[in-house]
């Protein structure tokens, strides 16, 4: 899905005011399976998928699910939108957790990606492996970059991004990410440092085709008083 070496060092710039509280992050940790497999139930898995997205959305999207030999559509949708929960191997006994919504363009071009990584997990291949395929495909044009802007959901609590430590449970804050092809850091006014000081915004790839734009919601602050009121 998204580089999560990238997301990784976005949260690691968070602040604690946007996490769920320590006992809440770690009962969701605690329910998590160590690795995301075909093994987990089915309506589990349907629950996770939907999970990344308000209802009146993921209620209407097709859906699809892990079988042994790759992503299965366990519903179709009406509304253009796609849920599926994505994974990454961490470890050789871990992956990532990454409940996500793509709309109507991202389910006509980047799902492909992530469907076809998963087929050649399953295969056998590395990350690395999956990687470097990912990047030949765009380069022979099998892969397709969005033609046009849109975003994914990726509102899940239960989005766990990085592996787990002894200081970290991987679990990252709910967001939102938009496409955002070949926009640079410069595109939105700042410097690779200052976006990386940012606790709520960050880019995966940026200058690349693949490139997305992470926004992390804040509870919203009421504005300031006039001086002197």
């Amino acid at each position: 899905m998204k580089s999560v070496n990238r997301m990784k060092v976005l949260a690691s710039v968070l602040s604690i005011g946007l996490l769920p509280s320590t006992v809440a992050i770690q009962t969701l940790a605690e329910e998590l399976p160590k690795v995301y497999d075909a093994s987990v139930p089915r309506e589990r898995q349907i629950a996770l998928a939907e999970s990344a997205a308000p209802a009146e959305v993921s209620s209407k999207a097709t859906v699809y699910v892990l079988g042994l030999r790759g992503y299965e559509k366990a519903r179709e949708g009406t509304n253009g939108f796609s849920c599926f929960v994505g994974r990454h191997f961490v470890k050789p006994t871990e992956t990532t957790i990454e409940p996500a919504c793509f709309d109507a363009e991202g389910s006509r071009t980047l799902l492909f990606v992530y469907m076809h990584g998963e087929e050649l997990r399953i295969s056998g291949k590395s990350e690395e492996e999956i990687k470097a395929d990912v990047a030949k495909g765009y380069e022979e044009g099998r892969y397709k970059y969005p033609s046009k802007p849109g975003f994914l959901y990726m509102m899940s609590s239960e989005n766990r991004l990085s592996a787990i430590t002894d200081q970290s449970s991987g679990i990252f804050p709910p967001h939102l990410m938009f496409y955002a092809p070949n926009m640079t850091t410069q595109d939105i006014g700042l410097d690779t440092q200052s976006l990386a000081k940012l606790d709520y915004l960050g880019m995966t790839h940026p200058g690349a085709g693949n490139n997305l734009i992470v926004v992390i919601p804040k509870t919203s602050m009421p504005p300031a008083s006039p001086a002197g009121r």
